[in-house]
């Protein structure tokens, strides 16, 4: 995708544990998919590749959106805010973005009721991950 990412990298502020956030957007539909961290090996894996490879904190290990699950993402355009710490990533996204299965990340909206999912479910997340 981009042949020599260490010239963007130098302008990317990652914050005190090496991280910054990467937002991910439906490149179809505007629809905001997910937002995870990226860490520097992991965005520019991701700018050579064209595949969403994130950090797992929770893990503490790289992860390539779709390796397990098969629901992969690709991507299309990618955009660095005004600062320089929040990453926007537009890509085509095949199966669900969640792990819960759901399309997104983003299934549940606020009500007086607290919070009600109203998200589409796209895969069933006990035989994408056992």
């Amino acid at each position: 995708m981009i042949d020599a990412p260490d010239a963007l990298l130098d302008h990317v502020q990652f914050d005190d544990d090496g991280l910054v956030a990467a937002i991910v957007q439906d490149d179809e539909t505007d629809e905001v998919l997910m937002m995870a961290f990226m860490n520097e090996n992991t965005l520019a894996l991701t700018l050579k590749t064209g595949r969403m490879t994130y950090w797992s904190r929770s893990r503490e290990e790289v992860w390539v959106k779709g390796a397990t699950s098969g629901n992969t993402q690709a991507v299309r355009s990618v955009r660095l805010d005004c600062d320089g710490d929040a990453l926007l990533f537009r890509v085509t996204q095949k199966g669900g973005a969640c792990h819960t299965g759901h399309h997104s990340c983003f299934f549940r909206r606020a009500s007086n009721d607290g919070w009600q999912e109203d998200g589409e479910m796209a895969f069933d997340p006990d035989e994408a991950y056992g």
